[in-house]
């Protein structure tokens, strides 16, 4: 499976270029723009399994800082603040981790 297959390579392209200097990523600005706002449970599920690397079912913060880099390969990685950021916004147990199940309730609480 492709990213492109769930979302649109010019709104990927274009969601990279609103956070592509350290500390400019926001979640909810980079889930509106690459369409991940949009997108049915079963597809933010589908994203969740090509984001979390060891396929454990969760994601953690070394999983996250790479997140954008999921997007397109050259991207850059989130910076220490914006993984802390987006644990926090997406973690709602926690824990330390995001779960795959109900995957699209973090997307969904964080987008205004």
């Amino acid at each position: 499976m492709s990213i492109t297959d769930v979302l649109s390579a010019d709104d990927i392209a274009a969601a990279l270029q609103e956070c592509q200097d350290p500390d400019t990523f926001e979640p909810q600005k980079f889930f509106q723009t690459s369409g991940l706002s949009k997108m049915s449970a079963s597809q933010v599920k589908d994203i969740f399994r090509f984001i979390d690397n060891d396929q454990s079912g969760y994601l953690d913060e070394e999983e996250l800082k790479f997140f954008l880099q999921k997007f397109e390969s050259g991207a850059r990685e989130l910076t220490e603040s914006e993984t802390k950021s987006l644990m926090a916004a997406a973690d709602n147990d926690g824990d330390g981790k995001i779960g795959a199940e109900g995957t699209s309730a973090p997307v969904r609480s964080i987008i205004p």
